[in-house]
């Protein structure tokens, strides 16, 4: 039998699609981080290997800008992934253990909802929610802007971690007279740890790398990563940007693929002979 896979492959045109189409997503990629060593000040033209640009991220003019942005982008990523995960497995918990509930279809798609809707047109409704209530923008804003933000990111994984979970795991373990919180802790937990993991890799991430939304509500003097980069580049593109973007780019795919790895590994729950 033919692999599901192999019929689209015939189609006319499909491979020069899908190189084209890696080309436009990888090859910007690959010239920021090629540049990025460039021993020349010029962007455009290569003066050889040089490691110079990253040295200026770390103890250059605009060292402590960029310090004190990724400390912001990081404590803020951290609680918005903590408090997101918390609440999408709390989420996940009961829409799939909860049983058939009247607008459970519902529950469900205000729960992902911040992933279908463009994300310009949360952060204007974010940014006009906050000065409606008299919000004041800052670390705050940001924080609750990604928490919510977040939360589908980390419910996907956490929910499909649980639906791979057989409802008898618990059964037995209250059926040893183990209250409902203790099947949680000692049971269920252990078994969702991966898909939980998982989510809350994906929410780090997401609130790590996001531009738009925190442009909108960080107010003044508030800067993470992103932002101070975009506030950097548009005073000219210098190739110690370059170096920045490179190391942004090389935390996210390495926190991406673990969290992958780690789904991955829980796919399958394990059986009580393991």
């Amino acid at each position: 039998m033919a692999e599901p896979g192999a019929a689209i492959r015939r189609y006319p045109g499909f491979r020069a699609i899908a190189i084209l189409c890696l080309v436009l997503l990888y090859a910007p990629l690959i010239v920021v981080t090629v540049y990025s060593f460039n021993d020349s000040p010029s962007i455009t033209r290569w003066g050889g290997f040089s490691l110079r640009w990253y040295e200026e991220v770390f103890f250059g003019a605009e060292a402590a800008k960029f310090q004190t942005a990724a400390w912001n982008s990081l404590t803020i990523a951290l609680m918005a992934g903590t408090a997101a995960t918390v609440i999408a497995t709390a989420a996940a918990l009961a829409m799939v253990r909860g049983g058939a509930f009247r607008g459970r279809t519902a529950t469900f798609g205000l729960i992902v909802l911040p992933i279908m809707v463009p994300e310009i047109v949360t952060a204007v409704a974010t940014l006009i929610f906050f000065s409606t209530i008299g919000f004041a923008r800052g670390h705050a804003s940001i924080l609750i802007a990604h928490i919510v933000f977040c939360i589908p990111f980390a419910y996907l994984p956490i929910a499909a971690r649980l639906q791979g979970i057989e409802g008898s795991y618990e059964e037995a373990a209250q059926d040893l007279y183990a209250t409902r919180w203790q099947a949680f802790r000692h049971v269920l937990a252990p078994l969702m740890a991966p898909g939980i993991v998982s989510g809350f890799l994906l929410a780090f991430i997401i609130s790590l790398d996001d531009f738009i939304i925190t442009n909108f509500v960080k107010g003044a003097g508030v800067e993470t990563l992103p932002t101070a980069i975009f506030g950097a580049v548009k005073q000219g593109i210098k190739p110690d940007i370059m170096a920045l973007s490179t190391l942004l780019l090389l935390v996210s795919t390495i926190l991406v693929t673990i969290s992958y790895l780690v789904g991955r590994a829980g796919a399958a729950p394990r059986t009580p002979d393991d």
